[in-house]
């Protein structure tokens, strides 16, 4: 009897603190958005990461969509209390969690960090993620708008001359493959892309931002806005641009039956593997920019949505660990996107870029980076959808002779979804 008392008591004494270290163990809720580009990168990173961190265990989320559909997810999970610990967001989408305090600010971490720029993190890059003075986010991939250029078709189309520098240059390439008989697009351009960042790249080309400095007032139907759309007009006209969805429109690139495509470089992985075997593909930099002008910066950021210290804590190790530097360079190694962080550029990656020139176009244009505007207030995703289905109506050619009364009627309509000046 004794003996088995004994027993009993050891094996309940054993399960405690088989319970206690269990306990031990912190489980962390992480979701990103875009699958099709990240999935092998969070794989990696959460591999290295638990076994450098046995404690903590990191759940990962069915990923979001799209970054609209990030942003709208939150806001909802913020109500009914779902939030994951660290949430993945456009780097234009960052700000309205910042507003309504969903976003925690990273501060208090960043100060117990003994060596925190050596690590690779650098001021231009925290910036994008920095509101009121104070960093909400750390920057996980930086992209930026390049060109893509099928070589065969281009040969085939008897282009001798460098890649296309302008837009004049982008339609008069479409028009040597239209006459060479090639049965292709010529060209896509792409105006359907997550938060009108081409059509910020337009303006932002010219030096010309969204709103002006109250953030009150569109400051888009200036001259330069109407340059931007016109020349977005003569694009789909002088291209013969197909009016694809986004999706439609890099597969059939990726098949070989589109000469150009501007795309962010985000997809440049994932382009270089299905195109691989099917023709020579060569990325330059973005046309037209002015010598004033720059590009928007693309990509995503990783905030901190965890209140609990606790799990803070780890949500902190965990977002710091993915945009380290061998984090960052994973970003690289299994995207298109620039890491935003000087370690993994310019240490780990030193010999990268190299040997994947097609990868260093988007590097050759970050003295170009710029902000990806979020709009303010309430509205900010309906005026995204305001300039998306403007442009829309340029792309069906139900409005693509009149470019400026497309932009007239895009301002009135972003100009009534804005917040009224105080006072007024």
């Amino acid at each position: 009897m004794r003996r088995i008392l004994k027993t009993a008591v050891a094996a309940a004494a054993f399960t405690l603190a088989g319970a206690g270290f269990a306990a031990a163990e912190t489980t962390i809720e992480v979701q990103y958005p875009y699958s099709h580009l990240f999935k092998t990168t969070y794989e990696k990173i959460v591999g290295d990461f638990e076994k450098a961190y046995p404690d903590i265990k990191v759940k990962m989320r069915a990923p979001y969509e799209s970054y609209e559909d990030g942003s709208q997810t939150v806001l909802k999970e913020a109500i009914t209390n779902r939030l994951p610990d660290v949430t993945f967001q456009g780097l234009n989408r960052q700000r309205i969690l910042v507003e309504k305090g969903i976003a925690q600010p990273l501060e208090p971490f960043i100060a117990k960090e003994a060596n925190f720029e050596k690590d690779g993190y650098h001021q231009a890059m925290l910036d994008l993620s920095t509101f009121d003075g104070k960093v909400y986010g750390l920057p996980f991939s930086v992209s930026l708008p390049i060109g893509y250029y099928n070589m065969d078709i281009v040969k085939k189309a008897g282009w001798d001359k460098p890649l296309p520098s302008t837009w004049g240059e982008v339609i008069e390439l479409c028009q040597a493959i239209k006459a060479s008989g090639q049965e292709v697009d010529t060209m896509f351009w792409g105006w359907n892309i997550t938060g009108n960042w081409f059509w910020q790249a337009l303006n932002w080309s010219r030096d010309n931002t969204m709103l002006d400095a109250t953030e009150t007032k569109v400051n888009f139907g200036n001259d330069a806005g109407k340059w931007a759309m016109s020349t977005f007009a003569d694009l789909v006209k002088g291209c013969d641009m197909p009016n694809n969805e986004w999706k439609e429109a890099l597969a059939n690139f990726s098949a070989g039956k589109v000469g150009m495509f501007f795309w962010s470089t985000s997809a440049l992985q994932k382009i270089t593997d299905d195109s691989a075997g099917l023709f020579t593909l060569k990325t330059e930099l973005y046309p037209d920019v002015a010598e004033d002008g720059g590009l928007p910066a693309g990509g995503n950021a990783g905030l901190v949505l965890a209140k609990d210290p606790e799990q803070a804590e780890a949500a902190w190790k965990f977002l710091k660990f993915a945009t380290s530097g061998q984090g960052a360079a994973y970003v690289a190694q299994t995207t298109g996107y620039m890491p935003p962080n000087k370690a993994a550029n310019e240490v780990i990656l030193k010999d990268f870029y190299a040997q994947h020139p097609n990868k260093f176009t988007a590097v050759r244009q970050l003295p170009l980076l710029r902000d990806w505007y979020a709009f303010p207030g309430e509205n900010g995703l309906k005026i995204t959808k305001v300039i998306e289905d403007a442009m829309q109506s340029i792309v069906s050619r139900e409005r693509v002779d009149e470019p400026e009364a497309v932009l007239s009627d895009m301002v009135e309509d972003t100009q009534k979804l804005l917040p009224k000046a105080s006072g007024s």
